[in-house]
């Protein structure tokens, strides 16, 4: 997939490869800095000498003005993050979204997983494109209140493209969805990112430091497996600063507890639009309840008298092989076997 056209079919605008500004306490002074190349973090990377050699860019990114004024208009900033992949983020990024727009705020869900993009399968939004303005890019609307903006989007019609990009590449398309997106004002916006703590984690991190970030949720699974590279995503959050809110336990379904009188029903119909079927369903629960109570009672009178006739049964059949005992006791002949027969007479008399 070429960035070009993908960048082109976002927003038109100009590419600009600015060189990322790498947080120090990494271990990575950045290639902005005098130690770039120099320093033993470098030991054993193949681009030591081009770091050491190249001439360092003077004064700050001159994007991240533009992106804080993008985001100036946001109030409160999430990021999704675990160190495992397949755990639940993207998940639980939609719901969270969902959860917080169902209660009237504005929400923006951002999906920086270049590699694997979830967001618009789980949402249905397949197909999708972004539209342009004046304002600049408009991510797409869910509802009239929840805005979500994905790559996935960029190529809705080739939705089976690999994206092969090294770590520039990604992190200039994030910079473009925080930079050249029009995301209007936002309550909350929250930040799907892809399993790890590289480029994209730290790319987000720093374009979102100047203008605050509220923190990040930790997604997990119990097993051993997913906590040891969890871990290490917390070890990051507390390398770059970064406040972790929670963290979120994802556990077999099959243990959640949760009142059907809770749930709302849901019927989107052919021209997409939602119908509350919620009556409905409920109305159906109870009769279905009812008819499962009155089968449970017919399979339950079914097998008390089986039961019933089964020990009847039983019992005459003891009762009279009992009976033929005694009557072949009192002819002198075996119960067990009806070839022995005792004779009175020849038995001698003592």
């Amino acid at each position: 997939m070429d960035l070009q056209s993908i960048l082109n079919d976002f927003n038109g605008f100009q590419i600009h490869l600015a060189s990322a500004r790498w947080n120090t306490t990494i271990g990575v002074s950045g290639p902005e800095s005098e130690l770039a190349g120099k320093s033993d973090s470098y030991e054993g990377c193949p681009n030591q000498d081009a770091c050491a050699t190249a001439s360092k860019p003077q004064g700050p990114d001159p994007d991240l003005v533009a992106i804080a004024e993008r985001m100036a208009t946001v109030k409160h900033k999430i990021l999704v993050m675990s160190g495992k992949g397949g755990v639940g983020k993207s998940t639980f990024s939609a719901q969270l979204s969902f959860a917080v727009a169902g209660m009237g705020f504005e929400v923006g869900l951002l999906d920086i997983d270049i590699c694997g993009p979830s967001i618009p399968k789980m949402l249905r939004l397949e197909g999708w494109g972004i539209h342009r303005s004046n304002l600049g890019s408009s991510p797409v609307e869910v509802g009239t209140n929840l805005r979500v903006l994905s790559i996935g989007f960029t190529h809705p019609h080739h939705p089976d493209d690999a994206v092969i990009w090294r770590g520039p590449l990604k992190n200039t398309i994030i910079k473009q969805f925080l930079k050249d997106v029009y995301w209007k004002d936002l309550d909350f916006l929250v930040v799907d990112s892809p399993p790890g703590t590289s480029d994209e984690q730290i790319t987000i991190v720093q374009l979102l430091e100047a203008t605050g970030i509220d923190g990040a949720i930790v997604v997990t699974t119990p097993q051993q497996v997913s906590l040891v590279d969890v871990r290490k995503e917390v070890t990051f959050c507390n390398k770059v600063g970064l406040q972790v809110l929670g963290v979120v336990e994802k556990k077999n379904t099959s243990g959640l507890c949760q009142p059907l009188s809770d749930l709302k029903f849901l019927n989107v119909t052919e021209t997409d639009e939602q119908k509350d079927m919620t009556e409905w369903v409920q109305k159906f629960q109870k009769c279905l309840a009812w008819l499962l109570s009155v089968k449970c009672l017919i399979v339950l009178v079914v097998v008390v008298l089986k039961c019933a006739w089964t020990w009847v049964f039983l019992t005459w059949e003891r009762f009279h092989q009992i009976l033929s005992c005694v009557k072949l006791a009192e002819e002198g002949r075996s119960c067990f076997d009806d070839s022995i027969v005792v004779d009175a007479e020849q038995v001698p008399l003592h």
